[in-house]
């Protein structure tokens, strides 16, 4: 009993150093963002520094003042956008996997087979098909073409799929119906709840992919009015020598990065829930 305690300790030792290791590493980059942000663009040349500058009001008010960027109006953009397809890629996903989980019909296991064999399609190659269908329907410069295509979230899918699995059993479904409850309802009132912690983990994961969305909206999107952080990111990284400073680029980067530090503050608490129950099926 003794040795295998002292294998335990030792293991549990191992583990947590490890990611002690992990999140001091992530908290060090965090760091040195906001340290960045407060520096002129020559201090940040010149090396890395522990301590933060006095040109964080500066650096906020030139980021502001360039004219050839609508930073606050690329936040909005994104913030919609982002917030648009999380909820409704969530619930779709959410109200196919029900239906695969609870109706028993014919060729549900090709239907099933057939969604995560789209998974392993990469984006940028369904992205080319997806532009050119856009082009000849004259649908560019909109966000629907951004928020309606990512509905179809495979990932999203098998994971609820997986999670209803373990959580909705058929009992307490005809239960419902026997009460008089819709379909409709029985998702809404009874399965929904159940998987709210699978829904939050799937809603930040989903809001976090579409906020960091390079390659297709710098595809669709052309009128500077309807921008999206990203793109005007890479627009600032991009300017000439003569006008370039690193100072607002690093403030972009940190006012970029506050909106998903509180949707996940928002949902932390049903996210840790559900990654501890999702890891243990039945």
């Amino acid at each position: 009993m003794n040795k295998a305690k002292l294998n335990l300790k030792i293991q549990r030792f191992f583990i947590y150093s490890i990611l002690a290791l992990m999140s001091l590493s992530i908290i060090f980059i965090f760091y040195t963002l906001l340290v960045n942000s407060s520096r002129q663009h020559y201090d940040i040349q010149s090396g890395f520094s522990m301590f933060f500058g006095g040109f964080f009001g500066v650096n906020l008010d030139n980021l502001l003042a360039n004219d050839n960027i609508n930073v606050l109006g690329a936040m909005r953009n994104s913030l919609f956008i982002s917030l648009s397809t999380a909820f409704l890629s969530t619930y779709v996903s959410a109200l196919t996997a029900y239906g695969i989980h609870l109706y028993k019909f014919k060729g549900r296991n090709f239907i099933f087979v057939f969604i995560l064999a789209v998974m392993m399609i990469p984006t940028q190659i369904a992205s080319v098909g997806l532009i050119t269908i856009l082009y000849s329907l004259n649908l560019m410069d909109n966000y629907a073409v951004l928020i309606i295509p990512a509905m179809a979230a495979p990932a999203t899918f098998f994971f609820i799929k997986q999670y209803l699995d373990s959580v909705l059993h058929f009992e307490l479904v005809e239960a419902s119906r026997v009460d008089g409850a819709s379909e409709l309802k029985i998702f809404h009132r009874i399965a929904l709840p159940l998987i709210k912690p699978a829904l939050a983990i799937q809603f930040i994961f989903s809001f976090v992919a579409s906020w960091n969305n390079f390659f297709l909206p710098s595809l669709v999107i052309q009128s500077p009015d309807k921008r999206t952080i990203p793109i005007v990111i890479s627009l600032l990284k991009s300017s000439s020598p003569d006008s370039f400073d690193l100072g607002p680029v690093y403030m972009l980067m940190v006012l970029s990065i506050f909106p998903m530090i509180i949707v996940f503050i928002i949902f932390s608490r049903q996210i840790i829930k559900g990654i501890t129950l999702g890891s243990v099926k039945g």
